[in-house]
């Protein structure tokens, strides 16, 4: 297994907005904060993606974009694709599967249920959920091993290796 894939859920978002639709829903306060965290945290682990795949809603735009500029990623390693939003496991495997051979780090920016359903698919067990049952809560950041071809995601394929969530990590004074 030579691949890591970092599957992440956008950061909090704000429902307080009168945004038109979903999709147009920014982050809230907190998620603006944890955002940044979890690139910190992707830095100081060594796990720089080669390339940022992300729904391009507002807020997991906004969640890579922050990630991104606090890993100090840059922003053409960033491809926003429609088809993430909304998307099942399927569909994430296919977006996944289109990943050029040299790219042996992705992060994967998007929404539930379809991540939470990628998680388990991918995972070979052994998934941490909170006590009331959540797997991805926003913010959350997941460290999967995988196959050295990303054509060859199938159940089981991965073996977690961490997954982290926002409100773990501890705050820098």
């Amino acid at each position: 297994m030579s691949r890591n894939l970092l599957i992440m859920r956008h950061a909090k978002s704000a429902w307080d907005t009168e945004v038109a639709s979903d999709y147009e829903r920014p982050l809230a306060k907190r998620g603006r904060k944890d955002a940044p965290r979890m690139g910190r945290w992707i830095k100081d682990n060594e796990l720089l993606p080669n390339i940022i795949i992300s729904s391009p809603a507002l807020r997991a735009s906004q969640t890579a974009t922050a990630v991104a500029d606090e890993a100090g990623i840059a922003p053409r390693d960033i491809r926003f694709e429609k088809r993430i939003y909304g998307a099942g496991v399927s569909e994430l495997v296919r977006a996944l599967s289109k990943c050029p051979a040299d790219k042996k780090t992705v992060l994967l920016v998007g929404h539930n249920p379809g991540l939470d359903e990628l998680l388990e698919y991918l995972s070979a067990g052994g998934i941490p959920r909170r006590e009331d049952g959540k797997l991805l809560t926003t913010g959350a950041l997941v460290h999967l091993k995988l196959p050295n071809d990303w054509r060859e995601l199938t159940r089981g394929s991965g073996k977690l290796v961490v997954l982290v969530r926002p409100r773990e990590l501890k705050t820098k004074k």
